[in-house]
């Protein structure tokens, strides 16, 4: 899959996708990510791509005319490199835009995304984006949660990064996203590992017995009810979803009716 990034600051994106496990799906092609620099599509000597907002206020908007030749580049090299491989190149890959009025990323989000085409992430900057570049090429506007960033560039990375580590091989056990949280609607429990007993200076710390145990039942049902137990107190709203989808069974519900949940 393909994912063109227009941006003012490509530089913010070099160093960070080629680190890590998911370096995989870069180095091995199943994440073809191509940068595109805005102020390479600006007019005059200062290559200007900002400008006040019509109607008076605070900040400064970015300009439609550059938005616009940059994104007929993408679009022209789209197809090109498609043409040239024997590609339909029909769907036309979604182009998303990251802003705080956007819908919230999730797991079910980058799941679709991570057997797709790809798509043109557009990285917003100071007070927004013309209005008619968002309403002419904008598929879907995206953000990481209730909180405002300096630009779309993080958002951008957080979404290449989720979606690079669901490609087949990069991680290196097939089952890890699979018990990801929000995988199964719920978060994720508590992890362990050496040395079994841990020397602080608090005493010695211990790691739950179930986990010694060797029995796969019991350390699974221990870890679907910390799992629960997690959820609960932090996101009751994954509960209830949960519960409205029939994903819980009924052992799940006696032991949160232990707990008072409901």
């Amino acid at each position: 899959m393909r994912f063109d990034v227009i941006t003012l600051f490509p530089e913010l994106f070099g160093p960070h996708l080629i680190s890590g496990i998911t370096r995989r799906a870069y180095e091995s092609g199943q994440v073809d990510v191509r940068l595109w620099a805005l102020r390479d599509f600006a007019d005059g000597h200062y290559r200007r791509v900002d400008d006040r907002p019509y109607g008076g206020g605070p900040g400064m908007v970015l300009l439609a005319e550059p938005l616009e030749r940059a994104l007929a580049a993408v679009y022209a090299g789209r197809e090109s490199d498609s043409a040239d491989a024997g590609v339909d190149v029909r769907p036309r890959a979604p182009v998303i835009h990251f802003t705080p009025t956007g819908q919230r990323i999730d797991q079910r989000l980058v799941r679709e995304m991570a057997v797709g085409p790809g798509a043109v992430l557009l990285c917003g900057r100071y007070e927004g984006i013309d209005q008619r570049v968002l309403d002419r090429h904008v598929d879907l506007e995206l953000s990481l949660g209730d909180f405002v960033l300096s630009g779309g560039e993080l958002p951008a990375l957080a979404l290449l990064d989720a979606v690079a580590r669901l490609q087949d091989g990069v991680l290196g056990d097939a089952q890890s996203h699979q018990q990801d949280s929000f995988s199964d609607g719920l978060l994720e429990g508590p992890h362990y590992s050496r040395p079994e007993l841990l020397s602080t200076d608090d005493g010695p710390l211990s790691i739950p017995s179930v986990l010694l145990s060797g029995h796969h039942g019991r350390i699974a049902r221990w870890r679907r009810e910390q799992s629960l137990a997690l959820t609960s107190s932090r996101r009751p709203d994954l509960i209830a979803a949960a519960r409205a989808a029939n994903r819980l069974s009924a052992e799940d519900e006696r032991f949160l009716a232990a707990r008072d949940v409901y």
